[in-house]
């Protein structure tokens, strides 16, 4: 069964902030600060705090250990920046989400990155030549503390990718409740809330969706799915 994470606090977003934050205060060092909350499975050390110290940047990632960095991307090229990466024979990981759009009166599903502007890079900082990893098409920069990248905690992006289908899709939603409201995030229903109704052994769902007026059950995959508020009427 793919585990599922869920996406409030994420710890890469917040390892992000801060080392990009530190990249500009020389006397400040991203430390672990504990688990990241709300997880469906085990991520250690994910959350970061910063702290004053006048102690020099951690060493830690130059060692013979491969580690997983961060890279920001320009926008809209991180596929690009991925392939150009894959290319040079780097280890690339790039998550995405699925994504509903309508244009010129059709629906399409789309998969677009998850942390839109950044990928995931393994270095094995002692071998490989990661300032070329700057130099490749559609990449600003690895997310640096200081003068060295700063490698994501361990066992962060490896959850995520524990996290993820063939294509890097995340399933990083809460556990859906039976009677509790769901939020379809694809297709002709993309968007409407409705009550979660049953749940199959073969990935479907039962939703209970208004439709012109009534209310009527409608069968879709399970990953077609999010839980939502209560509050949330929908479109």
């Amino acid at each position: 069964m793919t585990p599922r994470l869920s996406t409030s606090d994420s710890p890469l977003q917040t390892f992000i902030s801060a080392a990009e934050s530190a990249a500009h205060r020389p006397d400040e060092t991203v430390i672990l600060a504990g688990p990241c909350a709300d997880c469906g499975i085990s991520v250690p050390d994910a959350t970061f705090a910063r702290v004053k110290t006048s102690a020099p940047v951690s060493q830690s990632a130059f060692t013979d250990e491969p580690r997983w960095f961060a890279v920001h991307c320009q926008p809209h090229r991180e596929r690009g920046a991925a392939a150009h990466l894959a290319n040079q024979e780097f280890e690339v990981f790039l998550p995405c989400r699925e994504k509903t759009r309508r244009h010129a009166r059709k629906i399409e599903t789309v998969r677009v990155p998850f942390f839109p502007g950044y990928l995931f890079i393994k270095l094995n900082m002692t071998r490989d030549r990661w300032r070329s990893v700057n130099g490749t098409f559609g990449v600003v920069r690895l997310v640096m503390q200081g003068e060295q990248p700063a490698p994501a905690p361990v066992g962060v992006v490896e959850a995520f990718m524990a996290a993820s289908d063939d294509n890097g899709v995340l399933s990083l939603r809460p556990e859906l409740v039976l009677g509790r409201p769901v939020r379809v995030l694809v297709g002709p229903f993309a968007n409407l809330v409705g009550k979660l109704e049953r749940m199959t052994d073969s990935g479907r769902v039962q939703v209970l969706l208004d439709i012109l007026g009534g209310r009527t059950p409608v069968f879709l995959p399970t990953a077609s799915v999010e839980r939502a508020d209560n509050g949330d009427s929908g479109r």
